[in-house]
């Protein structure tokens, strides 16, 4: 990185994001020693602009913000630092700056998992369900997704709430396991129902399909 630290008098700003669950934490400003040790200790290190120090996030609290990445924005004026927060970030004992819920949502776990199955798909350890679906073939993982998709349905017609999230789940395990092989994400399903979700969406796939332009 090539930072213009001279712009702004010596300091840069620094946005804080947690890694997880892309929440803005907090802002700080960074000169080039907070900067470089922050790299070297992985531990997020500021510049003090009352104090005219520097300051790790967490020395006194225990509330430090372990380092995952940084970028600079197009201007290399600006740094947007990925980090692992322990514990709540702003002073006044809140999860952010702003007084904010630092959640994470659990539907962005699908994104985690599915990077979690691309990376068993890459290694192929031994010993590992998961290897064994893709050792087994496009056929087979197909066929697993059809019977937990039957088992949910038994589920939702004469089961209990709680089979059926059991159920569901094992789906769409086995669904994004299918997904991976064919190299797609579950993240291509959600841009084709958010293309469903326009009003005009219908319409649409009329005309495709009336000109002979849908495949």
């Amino acid at each position: 990185m090539n930072i213009d630290f001279k712009k702004c008098g010596g300091l840069v700003p620094a946005i804080i994001q947690d890694a997880k669950t892309k929440n803005v934490l907090m802002l700080g400003y960074m000169n080039e020693e907070a900067l470089q040790k922050t790299l070297d200790t992985k531990k997020v290190t500021f510049w003090s602009r009352s104090r005219q120090c520097l300051w790790t996030k967490g020395e006194t609290s225990g509330n430090f913000l372990d380092l995952v990445s940084i970028k600079a924005d197009c201007d290399n004026d600006t740094l947007l630092v990925r980090a692992i927060p322990h514990g709540p970030t702003c002073h006044t004992g809140t999860d952010t700056c702003w007084a904010e819920q630092n959640d994470e949502s659990p539907i962005q776990f699908l994104t985690e998992l599915q990077d979690f199955i691309e990376k068993r798909h890459e290694q192929m350890p031994e010993g590992s369900y998961t290897t064994k679906l893709f050792k087994d073939g496009v056929n087979k993982m197909a066929q697993k997704v059809g019977e937990e998709a039957l088992e949910t349905v038994i589920e939702a017609t004469n089961g209990t709430s709680e089979h059926l999230v059991y159920e569901a789940s094992d789906m769409l395990y086995h669904l994004i396991v299918l997904l991976t092989s064919k190299g797609l994400r579950i993240e291509d399903l959600a841009t084709e129902l958010h293309r469903r979700h326009d009003p005009n969406w219908d319409a649409q796939r009329r005309k495709a399909k009336a000109e002979g332009t849908m495949e």
